[in-house]
């Protein structure tokens, strides 16, 4: 499944939902937000269909960020059937991120 960019008006309806989905809050500024992207994409090709990631720009959403705590980017938060399961902040491994997906699938 492709990333997805969310944003405040549509957080509700791509990431509250069914199913898992991880939430990467970040902003283009961040450097060690630009070195997860990869890691991210690395992560939905090897995961396809059975997780959702969507990208949230906190400095063009900061309603949805601040409702979710963040104060450190990138923030990873992952929910499974529309409510929060899981944290992490800061880069993470692909491997490490794969470990907490498979804890909530």
């Amino acid at each position: 499944m492709a990333i997805v960019n969310v944003s405040d008006q549509t957080f509700s309806n791509e990431v509250e939902g069914q199913g898992t989905v991880v939430v990467d809050f970040w902003a283009p500024w961040c450097g060690p937000c630009k070195m997860i992207a990869p890691i991210l994409d690395e992560l939905s090709a090897e995961l396809g269909d059975s997780v959702k990631i969507a990208k949230l720009n906190v400095d063009e959403n900061p309603e949805t960020a601040s409702r979710f705590g963040v104060m450190s980017i990138p923030t990873l938060i992952f929910f499974k059937d529309g409510q929060p399961v899981d944290k992490v902040v800061g880069l993470n491994s692909k491997e490490s991120l794969k470990n907490i997906v498979a804890k909530h699938q």
